[in-house]
Formats: structure tokens, C-alpha cells, sequence
């Protein structure tokens, strides 16, 4: 069995900020924009979410130099920081060493890749990566050379990309293509179970769907384009009522974004429907002590509904509780990331180009 243990590491840049006490000045300088790295000017995107938590561990090289990365099917692109990276975010974060590895060689090709608040530039390079286990060779990957500040407030060093090779900057092959033609996994699928407790670990399976993390049967929905994990989703709906997505949409499923992200007149009204209030910044704010009392939203995706309780919606830190429901600005694109994928065991299935989702155990 094949398996990334990826730890929930429990402190989001959010968190870390508001210890610091600088989020307030630090969210007007870098405003969240979750919508940037899918409508993009450049070749590939990032990400500058300060709710993400979920980093997992993977060596480049020969001798290996270990990373904390992302596991994104959001986007497509391996990239860590490298030793000619000279930015403030490359400072306190593991740089990978060309001349440490024996088995490393220069692509002679340049990449960019675009932030909602800046952008990470770089080579690209080719060496061993090991991920969980699986050693896939010759895997081409970015070495940075300039990083956007906010990734100074990251855990993460990097972003290994999950989802289609369409979207790869600069046309590299993504790890998990590498390892499906390398004959790495024995089916080519890879599964995600996210929990919602630090404790206990979340994990990434590579070529396996690991049945003792969810319960009941797993529905599989068909993808609607090959590029994004993206399906076909029919309605949002609260007690009954449509209260987004009306005559239907389309979702992505996204491992890389904290939040359950939609246009915004459709994000204001479930936040309106669920007893939010929205602040300047696009926080929808609740009252804690109202959370038992919230209604469930469900997300009805290819005829099967999926729903979600305000317990696994709502989030509480040191300013009170709020909302996962965040505004996407004005595009139609919906992004149902750990806020839903928290709930449904997710399999990622590149054999039959779909997504299978159960009840989390």
C-alpha cells in the first residue's frame, strides 16, 4: 500500500498574523483573492490562503532534501524553494541545492507562476522526487528564484499540483502523470482524507482508496472538463430552499483551498440565509454561541446531494467564529475546498476521469 501521511500542522498563516498581531495590516496589503490562480494571466497558479493547514512531506534529490508542500488539485506544477532564491518568503523556508543531488540536471526553460498577490518565478529542473514512499525519477519540478512576501507567512515551502497536465506551467509534466506512466501505482487514482483535528493525521493514498476512512457507498460523478478536478453541480440549497447556484453550476473540487468559494451575490446570500454577518474584509462572522442552531447547506452535485453541517462550515479563532463561505468576486466558478472535502472521503479517479466521494468515517 502507497500512502502520504500528510500532518495537519495545525497553525494557519491567519493564525501566525494574528499572534503577531498583524493580520489586520497584512490582509489590506495581500488581499485574499481565491479566485486568482484559476483565471490567469501567466501560465500557472498559487495560492495566498491564510486558512490552509494541511502540508505533507516529499525529498528532491540524491542524497533527499526534504520539503513541506501543499498537495494541490487545484493546480498542476511541482516548485520549492532553491539556493538562488534571494526573497524575503525563501528566508525561513528549506531551499533546495542543486549541487547536493547527483541526480540532478538544469530544463533550461524559465517559469512563472502567478499569486493572487504576486508571483513566484524561477527554472525548471529535473531530479528524483519521493513522495510517500514512491521514488518517481526524472520528475521536472521548479526551482524558485524570486517568491511573492506573503509566502514568508506559509508553513508550506512549495506546491506539488495534483490536478491535468493542460494546466501545467510551461508544459511539465505533473508528479502524479510520472507516476502512472512510470507504473508507480497500481491503479491510477490517488485519494484524500482531510481531518478536522490536528491530532490525528490526514492522509494522501497514491494508487489506493483506503476503505476504513469513510462509511457507505461512494457516489462518482463524471468530470465536466479535464483540466481542474471540475464537476457538474446542480444547486445550493438551505431548508429546502435554492439559495445558490441556481439552474445549476460548475464546482471544482480543490485540496488547495481552505474554504468553500462561489460568486459573490450567491456567497452573500447563504451567509445571509446561515445568520452572517459580512465585514470589509469578506469574513462572514457568526455568533458562537448560534452555531448549534444553523441550518445545513447542501451542494447537490450531478443529482446527489451532499451536506454539510454548521459545525464543519463555521470555524472559531481568537477574534469569534465564522463562516467557510467565501466570495469568489464576479466569476461563475465554484470551489468546494477543505470546508467540503473535510466531510467526503475524496477519490481522484484519472483512470475514468471522475471523483468518488463518501461520508468521512
Amino acid at each position: 500500500m502507497v500512502r502520504v501521511i500528510v500532518v495537519n500542522k495545525g497553525k494557519t498563516a491567519r493564525e501566525t498574523l494574528m499572534e503577531k498581531g498583524i493580520w489586520e495590516e497584512t490582509r489590506l496589503k495581500f488581499p485574499y483573492k481565491p479566485m486568482a490562480k484559476f483565471y490567469q494571466t501567466g501560465d500557472e497558479a498559487m495560492t495566498n490562503d491564510a486558512d490552509l493547514s494541511y502540508y505533507g512531506v516529499i525529498s528532491i534529490g540524491t542524497p533527499p532534501q526534504s520539503f513541506n508542500v501543499i498537495f494541490d488539485t487545484g493546480s498542476s506544477n511541482l516548485w520549492v524553494p532553491s539556493v538562488y532564491c534571494s526573497s524575503q518568503a525563501c528566508q525561513n523556508h528549506a531551499k533546495f541545492n542543486p549541487a547536493q543531488s547527483s541526480t540532478f540536471t538544469w530544463a533550461n526553460k524559465p517559469v512563472s507562476i502567478q499569486y493572487g498577490t504576486g508571483s513566484m518565478t524561477g527554472r525548471l529542473a529535473y531530479d528524483t522526487v519521493s513522495v510517500g514512499g514512491i521514488s518517481v525519477t526524472q520528475q521536472i519540478f521548479g526551482a524558485s528564484q524570486t517568491e511573492a512576501p506573503f509566502m514568508a507567512n506559509m508553513v508550506a515551502d512549495g506546491i506539488l499540483g495534483l490536478a491535468f497536465p493542460n494546466l501545467a506551467a510551461s508544459g511539465a509534466t505533473p508528479v502524479f502523470d510520472n507516476m502512472m506512466s512510470q507504473g508507480l501505482v497500481s491503479q491510477n487514482l490517488f485519494s484524500v482524507y482531510l481531518s478536522g483535528n490536528s491530532a490525528q493525521g490526514s492522509v494522501v493514498s497514491f494508487g489506493d482508496i483506503e476503505s476504513n476512512y469513510y462509511t457507505g457507498q461512494i457516489t462518482w460523478i463524471p468530470l465536466s472538463s479535464e483540466t481542474y478536478w471540475q464537476i457538474n453541480m446542480d444547486s445550493v440549497t438551505i431548508n429546502g430552499n435554492t439559495v445558490a447556484c441556481n439552474g445549476g453550476c460548475q464546482a471544482i473540487i480543490d485540496t488547495g483551498t481552505s474554504q468553500i468559494v462561489g460568486p459573490t451575490t450567491d456567497i452573500n446570500n447563504m451567509n445571509s440565509w446561515v445568520g452572517a454577518t459580512t465585514d470589509q474584509y469578506g469574513d462572514a462572522t457568526v455568533n458562537c454561541n448560534n452555531i448549534p442552531n444553523m441550518p445545513e447547506v447542501t451542494f447537490t452535485l450531478n443529482g446527489n446531494a451532499f451536506t454539510i453541517p454548521a459545525s464543519a462550515y463555521t470555524s472559531q479563532n481568537s477574534n469569534g467564529c465564522m463562516t467557510g463561505f467565501g466570495n469568489g468576486g464576479t466569476q461563475q466558478l465554484w470551489i468546494l475546498g477543505d470546508v467540503f472535502i473535510r466531510q467526503y472521503y475524496a477519490i481522484f479517479d484519472r483512470q475514468n476521469n471522475n471523483v468518488g466521494l463518501a461520508q468521512i468515517a
